[in-house]
Protein backbone atom coordinates (compact mmCIF):
# COMPACT_ATOMS: atom_id res chain seq x y z
CA UNK A 1 0.00 0.00 0.00
CA UNK A 2 2.75 2.43 0.94
CA UNK A 3 4.62 1.64 -2.27
CA UNK A 4 1.55 2.53 -4.31
CA UNK A 5 1.10 5.85 -2.50
CA UNK A 6 4.82 6.63 -2.75
CA UNK A 7 4.78 6.25 -6.52
CA UNK A 8 1.89 8.70 -6.78
CA UNK A 9 3.54 11.20 -4.45
CA UNK A 10 6.83 11.21 -6.36
CA UNK A 11 5.22 12.02 -9.71
CA UNK A 12 2.94 14.69 -8.21
CA UNK A 13 5.94 16.27 -6.47
CA UNK A 14 7.89 16.17 -9.73
CA UNK A 15 5.10 18.02 -11.52
CA UNK A 16 5.03 20.66 -8.79
CA UNK A 17 8.83 21.00 -8.87
CA UNK A 18 8.93 21.40 -12.66
CA UNK A 19 6.23 24.08 -12.38
CA UNK A 20 8.15 25.81 -9.59
CA UNK A 21 11.30 26.15 -11.69
CA UNK A 22 9.29 27.30 -14.70
CA UNK A 23 9.82 24.23 -16.86
CA UNK A 24 6.08 23.45 -16.88
CA UNK A 25 3.37 26.12 -17.13
CA UNK A 26 -0.42 26.32 -17.31
CA UNK A 27 -0.07 25.63 -21.03
CA UNK A 28 1.91 22.50 -20.19
CA UNK A 29 -0.79 21.40 -17.77
CA UNK A 30 -3.43 21.84 -20.48
CA UNK A 31 -1.35 19.82 -22.93
CA UNK A 32 -0.84 17.00 -20.40
CA UNK A 33 -4.55 16.88 -19.59
CA UNK A 34 -5.49 16.77 -23.28
CA UNK A 35 -2.92 14.06 -23.93
CA UNK A 36 -4.25 11.98 -21.03
CA UNK A 37 -7.91 12.49 -21.98
CA UNK A 38 -7.75 12.02 -25.74
CA UNK A 39 -4.88 9.56 -26.25
CA UNK A 40 -3.26 7.85 -23.27
CA UNK A 41 -6.25 7.13 -21.01
CA UNK A 42 -8.37 5.51 -23.75
CA UNK A 43 -5.44 3.24 -24.59
CA UNK A 44 -5.00 2.34 -20.91
CA UNK A 45 -8.71 1.63 -20.44
CA UNK A 46 -8.75 -0.58 -23.52
CA UNK A 47 -5.94 -2.80 -22.23
CA UNK A 48 -7.13 -2.91 -18.59
CA UNK A 49 -10.69 -3.90 -19.50
CA UNK A 50 -9.58 -6.30 -22.25
CA UNK A 51 -7.37 -8.18 -19.75
CA UNK A 52 -9.94 -8.24 -16.92
CA UNK A 53 -11.85 -11.35 -15.85
CA UNK A 54 -15.37 -10.38 -16.90
CA UNK A 55 -16.85 -13.12 -14.71
CA UNK A 56 -15.63 -11.13 -11.70
CA UNK A 57 -18.01 -8.34 -12.64
CA UNK A 58 -21.05 -10.51 -11.97
CA UNK A 59 -20.17 -11.27 -8.36
CA UNK A 60 -21.06 -10.31 -4.82
CA UNK A 61 -18.03 -8.00 -4.83
CA UNK A 62 -19.71 -5.96 -7.54
CA UNK A 63 -22.94 -5.72 -5.53
CA UNK A 64 -21.04 -4.48 -2.48
CA UNK A 65 -19.09 -1.92 -4.50
CA UNK A 66 -22.20 -0.74 -6.36
CA UNK A 67 -24.17 -0.41 -3.13
CA UNK A 68 -21.42 1.69 -1.57
CA UNK A 69 -21.25 3.96 -4.62
CA UNK A 70 -25.02 4.38 -4.73
CA UNK A 71 -25.17 5.14 -1.01
CA UNK A 72 -22.40 7.75 -1.20
CA UNK A 73 -24.08 9.38 -4.21
CA UNK A 74 -27.48 9.50 -2.49
CA UNK A 75 -25.99 11.05 0.64
CA UNK A 76 -24.15 13.64 -1.42
CA UNK A 77 -27.34 14.61 -3.24
CA UNK A 78 -29.18 14.92 0.08
CA UNK A 79 -26.49 16.94 1.84
CA UNK A 80 -24.97 19.01 -0.97
CA UNK A 81 -27.56 21.78 -0.76
CA UNK A 82 -26.69 22.32 2.89
CA UNK A 83 -23.04 23.20 2.17
CA UNK A 84 -22.94 24.65 -1.36
CA UNK A 85 -25.38 25.23 -4.20
CA UNK A 86 -23.62 24.29 -7.42
CA UNK A 87 -24.66 24.25 -11.08
CA UNK A 88 -25.18 20.81 -12.59
CA UNK A 89 -21.67 20.34 -14.11
CA UNK A 90 -19.94 21.27 -10.84
CA UNK A 91 -22.33 18.98 -8.94
CA UNK A 92 -21.35 16.08 -11.21
CA UNK A 93 -17.67 16.67 -10.45
CA UNK A 94 -18.36 16.94 -6.71
CA UNK A 95 -20.40 13.73 -6.76
CA UNK A 96 -17.55 11.94 -8.51
CA UNK A 97 -15.16 13.23 -5.84
CA UNK A 98 -17.29 11.55 -3.18
CA UNK A 99 -17.54 8.09 -4.76
CA UNK A 100 -15.09 7.55 -7.68
CA UNK A 101 -12.16 5.59 -6.25
CA UNK A 102 -8.61 5.49 -7.56
CA UNK A 103 -9.04 1.91 -8.76
CA UNK A 104 -6.51 2.10 -11.58
CA UNK A 105 -3.08 3.42 -10.69
CA UNK A 106 -3.56 2.94 -6.92
CA UNK A 107 -6.20 0.22 -6.64
CA UNK A 108 -4.22 -2.24 -8.73
CA UNK A 109 -1.04 -2.08 -6.60
CA UNK A 110 -3.10 -2.10 -3.38
CA UNK A 111 -5.03 -5.16 -4.57
CA UNK A 112 -1.80 -6.89 -5.60
CA UNK A 113 0.46 -5.96 -2.66
CA UNK A 114 -2.00 -5.65 0.23
CA UNK A 115 -4.87 -7.95 -0.73
CA UNK A 116 -2.79 -10.49 -2.64
CA UNK A 117 -4.86 -10.55 -5.84
CA UNK A 118 -4.92 -7.76 -8.43
CA UNK A 119 -8.15 -9.19 -9.90
CA UNK A 120 -10.06 -8.03 -6.81
CA UNK A 121 -10.06 -4.51 -8.17
CA UNK A 122 -11.81 -5.54 -11.42
CA UNK A 123 -15.44 -5.17 -10.23
CA UNK A 124 -15.13 -1.58 -8.99
CA UNK A 125 -12.86 -0.66 -11.89
CA UNK A 126 -15.29 -1.86 -14.53
CA UNK A 127 -18.29 -0.43 -12.65
CA UNK A 128 -16.66 2.97 -12.83
CA UNK A 129 -15.41 2.71 -16.39
CA UNK A 130 -18.55 1.24 -17.94
CA UNK A 131 -21.31 2.88 -15.88
CA UNK A 132 -20.30 5.81 -13.69
CA UNK A 133 -17.92 7.48 -16.11
CA UNK A 134 -20.19 7.25 -19.18
CA UNK A 135 -23.12 8.62 -17.15
CA UNK A 136 -21.00 11.48 -15.82
CA UNK A 137 -19.69 12.25 -19.30
CA UNK A 138 -23.20 12.25 -20.72
CA UNK A 139 -24.39 14.72 -18.07
CA UNK A 140 -21.32 16.92 -18.51
CA UNK A 141 -21.76 16.92 -22.28
CA UNK A 142 -25.43 17.85 -21.96
CA UNK A 143 -24.99 20.55 -19.30
CA UNK A 144 -21.96 22.23 -20.88
CA UNK A 145 -23.02 22.12 -24.53
CA UNK A 146 -25.07 25.33 -24.31
CA UNK A 147 -28.44 26.09 -25.85
CA UNK A 148 -29.44 25.13 -29.35
CA UNK A 149 -27.70 21.75 -29.28
CA UNK A 150 -30.02 18.88 -30.19
CA UNK A 151 -30.30 15.55 -28.39
CA UNK A 152 -28.81 13.72 -31.38
CA UNK A 153 -25.73 15.88 -31.38
CA UNK A 154 -25.33 15.45 -27.64
CA UNK A 155 -25.66 11.68 -27.99
CA UNK A 156 -23.04 11.74 -30.73
CA UNK A 157 -20.65 13.73 -28.51
CA UNK A 158 -21.10 11.18 -25.72
CA UNK A 159 -20.57 8.19 -28.01
CA UNK A 160 -17.45 9.80 -29.46
CA UNK A 161 -15.92 10.36 -26.03
CA UNK A 162 -12.47 8.71 -26.17
CA UNK A 163 -12.63 7.31 -22.64
CA UNK A 164 -15.92 5.60 -23.33
CA UNK A 165 -14.64 4.27 -26.66
CA UNK A 166 -11.54 2.82 -25.02
CA UNK A 167 -13.51 1.09 -22.25
CA UNK A 168 -16.17 -0.30 -24.61
CA UNK A 169 -13.55 -1.59 -27.06
CA UNK A 170 -11.78 -3.36 -24.22
CA UNK A 171 -15.06 -4.89 -23.03
CA UNK A 172 -15.80 -6.23 -26.52
CA UNK A 173 -12.34 -7.81 -26.68
CA UNK A 174 -12.79 -9.37 -23.24
CA UNK A 175 -16.24 -10.78 -24.03
CA UNK A 176 -15.25 -12.19 -27.41
CA UNK A 177 -11.83 -13.48 -26.35
CA UNK A 178 -10.19 -11.71 -29.26
CA UNK A 179 -6.56 -10.76 -28.67
CA UNK A 180 -4.98 -7.86 -30.49
CA UNK A 181 -1.96 -8.80 -32.62
CA UNK A 182 1.36 -7.76 -31.14
CA UNK A 183 1.90 -5.15 -33.84
CA UNK A 184 -1.26 -3.40 -32.55
CA UNK A 185 -1.13 -4.25 -28.84
CA UNK A 186 2.44 -3.05 -28.26
CA UNK A 187 1.84 0.57 -29.40
CA UNK A 188 -1.43 0.65 -27.43
CA UNK A 189 0.42 -0.52 -24.31
CA UNK A 190 3.03 2.20 -24.82
CA UNK A 191 0.36 4.88 -25.20
CA UNK A 192 -1.49 3.63 -22.13
CA UNK A 193 1.69 3.79 -20.09
CA UNK A 194 1.65 7.58 -20.53
CA UNK A 195 -1.77 8.02 -18.92
CA UNK A 196 -0.94 7.88 -15.22
CA UNK A 197 2.29 9.94 -15.42
CA UNK A 198 0.55 12.60 -17.51
CA UNK A 199 -2.34 12.83 -15.04
CA UNK A 200 -0.06 13.06 -12.02
CA UNK A 201 2.33 15.60 -13.54
CA UNK A 202 -0.62 17.81 -14.55
CA UNK A 203 -1.99 17.47 -11.03
CA UNK A 204 1.36 18.52 -9.55
CA UNK A 205 1.45 21.59 -11.81
CA UNK A 206 -2.04 22.52 -10.59
CA UNK A 207 -0.94 22.24 -6.97
CA UNK A 208 1.99 24.60 -7.54
CA UNK A 209 0.45 27.19 -9.86
CA UNK A 210 -3.18 27.13 -8.72
CA UNK A 211 -4.74 28.18 -5.41
CA UNK A 212 -3.34 26.42 -2.36
CA UNK A 213 -5.20 23.19 -1.45
CA UNK A 214 -8.32 24.07 0.50
CA UNK A 215 -8.15 27.76 -0.45
CA UNK A 216 -10.22 27.70 -3.61
CA UNK A 217 -13.30 25.64 -2.64
CA UNK A 218 -15.90 26.01 0.12
CA UNK A 219 -14.48 24.17 3.17
CA UNK A 220 -17.82 22.58 3.91
CA UNK A 221 -18.08 21.08 0.44
CA UNK A 222 -14.54 19.73 0.54
CA UNK A 223 -15.18 18.20 3.97
CA UNK A 224 -18.41 16.63 2.72
CA UNK A 225 -16.96 14.91 -0.36
CA UNK A 226 -13.80 13.75 1.44
CA UNK A 227 -15.82 12.47 4.41
CA UNK A 228 -18.14 10.54 2.11
CA UNK A 229 -15.18 9.13 0.22
CA UNK A 230 -13.03 7.97 3.15
CA UNK A 231 -15.57 7.19 5.87
CA UNK A 232 -19.04 6.58 4.45
CA UNK A 233 -18.18 4.62 1.30
CA UNK A 234 -16.01 2.00 3.09
CA UNK A 235 -18.63 1.59 5.81
CA UNK A 236 -21.34 1.09 3.19
CA UNK A 237 -19.19 -1.38 1.26
CA UNK A 238 -18.68 -3.40 4.45
CA UNK A 239 -22.38 -3.34 5.34
CA UNK A 240 -23.57 -4.29 1.85
CA UNK A 241 -20.85 -6.93 1.62
CA UNK A 242 -22.13 -8.54 4.81
CA UNK A 243 -25.68 -8.42 3.47
CA UNK A 244 -24.77 -10.21 0.21
CA UNK A 245 -22.75 -12.90 1.97
CA UNK A 246 -19.13 -11.79 1.67
CA UNK A 247 -16.83 -13.02 4.43
CA UNK A 248 -13.28 -12.68 5.70
CA UNK A 249 -10.78 -11.69 3.00
CA UNK A 250 -13.42 -10.85 0.38
CA UNK A 251 -15.28 -8.58 2.79
CA UNK A 252 -12.04 -6.91 3.85
CA UNK A 253 -11.09 -6.38 0.20
CA UNK A 254 -14.25 -4.49 -0.80
CA UNK A 255 -13.96 -2.26 2.29
CA UNK A 256 -10.30 -1.44 1.62
CA UNK A 257 -10.90 -0.69 -2.06
CA UNK A 258 -13.81 1.59 -1.14
CA UNK A 259 -11.46 3.52 1.15
CA UNK A 260 -9.11 4.40 -1.72
CA UNK A 261 -8.88 8.14 -2.48
CA UNK A 262 -10.65 10.02 -5.25
CA UNK A 263 -9.20 9.10 -8.64
CA UNK A 264 -7.05 11.44 -10.74
CA UNK A 265 -9.52 10.75 -13.56
CA UNK A 266 -11.93 13.13 -11.82
CA UNK A 267 -9.37 15.93 -12.08
CA UNK A 268 -8.84 15.13 -15.77
CA UNK A 269 -12.60 15.25 -16.44
CA UNK A 270 -13.00 18.45 -14.44
CA UNK A 271 -10.12 20.05 -16.36
CA UNK A 272 -11.46 18.83 -19.70
CA UNK A 273 -14.86 20.48 -19.11
CA UNK A 274 -13.44 23.33 -16.99
CA UNK A 275 -15.93 22.68 -14.18
CA UNK A 276 -15.09 22.11 -10.51
CA UNK A 277 -11.36 21.88 -11.20
CA UNK A 278 -10.21 23.27 -7.85
CA UNK A 279 -12.67 21.15 -5.88
CA UNK A 280 -11.50 18.02 -7.71
CA UNK A 281 -7.87 18.91 -7.05
CA UNK A 282 -8.47 19.55 -3.34
CA UNK A 283 -10.58 16.42 -2.89
CA UNK A 284 -7.91 14.26 -4.54
CA UNK A 285 -5.15 15.86 -2.46
CA UNK A 286 -6.92 15.50 0.90
CA UNK A 287 -8.41 12.07 0.26
CA UNK A 288 -5.04 10.73 -0.92
CA UNK A 289 -3.41 11.90 2.31
CA UNK A 290 -6.31 10.70 4.44
CA UNK A 291 -6.75 7.32 2.81
CA UNK A 292 -3.52 5.95 4.27
CA UNK A 293 -4.61 6.29 7.93
CA UNK A 294 -8.17 5.35 6.92
CA UNK A 295 -7.01 2.06 5.40
CA UNK A 296 -4.69 1.35 8.33
CA UNK A 297 -7.52 1.93 10.83
CA UNK A 298 -9.83 -0.20 8.72
CA UNK A 299 -7.22 -2.96 8.65
CA UNK A 300 -6.86 -2.85 12.43
CA UNK A 301 -10.64 -3.02 12.94
CA UNK A 302 -11.29 -5.85 10.51
CA UNK A 303 -8.27 -8.04 11.20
Amino acid sequence: MLEGFAALAVLIALGALLAHVGFLTYASQTMLVRLAFWVASPALLLTVVADADIAAVFSANLLASAGAVAGALLLYLLLARLVARRPAPESVVAALCSMYVNAGNLGIPVAAYVLGDAALVAPILLLQLLLLQPLALAVLDRTTAGTGVGAGRLALRTVRNPLLLGAVTGLVLALTGVELPTVVRSPVDLLGAMAVPAMLLAYGVSLRLGPKPGAGSPPGEVALVVGLKLLVQPALAYAVGLAVGLQDAALYAVAVLAALPTAQNVFVLASRYDRGVVLARDAIFLSTIGSVPAILVLTALLT
